[in-house]
């Protein structure tokens, strides 16, 4: 057996065993590749502000959240989201709750659409776990995972089964371009090449980063790759929850008391130094920090979702207003950017709209690719059938 025939019947048993799966994830991923602007216009849709006419300022951050408070207060809330526009709302978070307010007089406008939000929470769970719950979740993520690891192989197996034993014009033009005239296995085989083809090198990133995302040594790989040793792994919750109520974790009441709330005291003398840290910010997020004591931490953005190289992390002392530390993608090692790189180019953020678009479009061409694909392996075997029947009848004697 040559290596190309073996090659080639490694990618179609990958491919057969694990169609289904990456079919799921690549409509899914397809769905979900502008989940963050969606999400956002159904959100606002609706609650766009205006500017008082007497030239009234902004109320200041901790005025529209006691305002909020005082129209709600059962409600405790945790984080802030300011965006830049003078007829754009402010967010406040409350745990999973979001909540917007006009910023001119603390009003609340509305809540954010769950509708949209549930939509796109039943995606994600099929795209990561073929949306099993409970303890059924890991099962799931381990198929999802492995399926991610038979697509990366079939992938760069692809590549190497399309790369034409010939090089000529009319051999380039059946494997790289649609031809509308062509029907059954003819049109399945150029739909197969012509879209592998233009979808290799996207779809190869986007699943690698699925990948990192999938598998711990995956995720630990960046930093080997550049000499550094991986971050320890973050406790899972339940082990946390055990350790804490075990003694073992970090309190979450004070002397057995009520949870503690969260403090307004100082946003408001912290807020411009935030406003100047980044020219052009498109977004600032703050949350509310639990005791007087505690620093204040604001998340600056002046990209689109999902881009860090855009984003930095500013930490605020309160009671100084001093900058305790600055954080922006630049200062991460090498390591951390080459994680973090793979984890928003496998949904094409790290590239704003333009690389969301060459993901999504990428993962609809991978599912296209799995249909096309089994279809050829199902006429391969209907074919293969076929021949030996007509063997057997061959050779069966006459009457």
């Amino acid at each position: 057996m040559t290596l190309r025939r073996f090659v080639f019947w490694c990618h179609l048993a990958c491919g057969v065993f694990a169609g289904l799966v990456i079919f799921i994830m690549s409509i899914t991923g397809a769905l979900l590749a502008y989940e963050k602007q969606i999400v956002l216009w159904a959100d606002t849709r609706g609650f766009d502000v205006a500017a008082p006419a007497s030239g009234a300022p902004r109320l200041p951050l901790e005025a529209l959240v006691a305002r909020a408070q005082d129209a709600e207060p059962e409600t405790v809330f945790t984080g802030i989201t300011v965006r830049a526009g003078a007829s754009t709302p402010v967010a406040l978070a409350a745990g999973q709750r979001i909540v917007y307010v006009d910023p001119y007089d603390g009003r609340i406008l509305g809540q954010a659409s769950p509708g949209v939000r549930r939509f796109f929470r039943v995606v994600t769970d099929w795209h990561r776990t073929l949306a099993l719950t409970g303890d059924q979740r890991a099962v799931g993520k381990a198929i999802t995972g492995a399926c991610n690891l038979a697509f990366l192989f079939i992938v760069c197996s692809g590549l190497y089964l399309w790369w034409p034993k010939t090089w000529t014009r009319g051999q380039l033009r059946n494997i790289t371009l649609f031809n509308g005239g062509l029907r059954g296995k003819a049109r399945d085989f150029n739909w197969h090449n012509t879209i592998g083809f233009w979808s290799a090198v996207p779809l190869f990133v986007v699943v690698l980063g699925a990948t990192v995302i999938s598998y711990p040594w995956a995720s630990d790989l960046p930093y080997r790759i550049v000499g550094e040793e991986p971050p320890p792994r973050a406790r899972p919750p339940a082990v946390a929850q055990a350790q804490a109520a075990a003694g073992g974790g970090e309190r979450s009441r004070e002397g057995g008391g009520e949870r503690r709330k969260p403090s307004l005291a100082g946003l408001d003398a912290a807020w411009p130094k935030a406003e100047q840290q980044v020219a052009g910010w498109r977004a600032i997020n703050v949350r509310i920090p639990a005791g007087e004591n505690a620093p204040v931490v604001f998340t600056i953005d002046r990209g689109h979702a999902g881009q860090p190289q855009k984003r930095g992390t500013l930490t605020l002392n309160r009671a100084s207003g001093e900058i305790v530390s600055w954080e922006p993608y630049s200062s991460l090692s090498a390591g951390r950017r080459l994680r973090t790189w793979l984890r928003f180019v496998h949904t094409g953020e790290f590239y704003g709209l333009a690389g969301q678009a060459i993901a999504g479009v990428a993962s609809f061409g991978g599912a296209v690719l799995v249909y096309t694909g089994l279809a050829l392996a199902l006429r391969r075997f209907i074919a293969w059938r076929g021949r030996g029947r007509s063997a057997r009848e061959y050779r069966q004697p006459a009457a």
